[in-house]
């Protein structure tokens, strides 16, 4: 872990099929909010999609800690979260809920090149996935933040103007 370093994340639902994510979106904003206000960090980039979420964070100078925040967020969300979901016994052994995988992917970026190949393949996401057909047609997204900005147009990111593997696994 590098202190003050800039990371991509993929964290996932234990239950892939799940829409928890959007349906939930105004609790997983609330829970970000106030782990961002104890234990701050910047958002680069994100997009929530049903069942996982991608972010490039970059943390403070002398602050290597994402695995902190990430528990944070993981725990608190699962609170907002009614029970009932499938629990595995290894878990249940444990007093864990079954909401999110335990892992989490996570990506130093290196360079400049790479943190735009994976803003491009956060904002790119929901097309790929098929979700939508724009990007700017995802509304769980920091492309409309992008967007305002002036950094990207409304154009990008349409799903018959990428050439089919775009968006792969960075």
């Amino acid at each position: 872990m590098i202190e003050g370093g800039t990371y991509f994340f993929t964290v996932n639902l234990a239950e892939r099929s799940s829409r928890l994510l959007i349906d939930q979106v105004d609790d997983l904003r609330e829970v970000v909010r106030s782990v961002h206000k104890a234990h701050p960090f910047e958002i680069i980039a994100w997009v929530v999609l049903p069942d996982h979420l991608h972010a490039v964070w970059r943390l403070p100078e002398g602050d290597s800690a994402y695995p902190v925040r990430w528990g944070l967020i993981k725990s608190n969300f699962s609170r907002c979260v009614p029970t009932g979901e499938r629990v595995r016994e290894s878990r249940n052994k444990k007093g864990e809920r079954g909401i999110w995988q335990r892992r989490f992917w996570e990506h130093l970026i290196r360079d400049d090149i790479d943190l735009q190949r994976h803003l491009d393949y956060i904002h790119y996401n929901p097309v790929k996935h098929g979700y939508v057909k724009r990007a700017i047609d995802w509304p769980y997204s920091s492309f409309h933040k992008y967007l305002r900005l002036g950094w990207v147009d409304a154009g990008w990111g349409c799903a018959d103007d990428f050439p089919e593997n775009f968006g792969e696994r960075v």
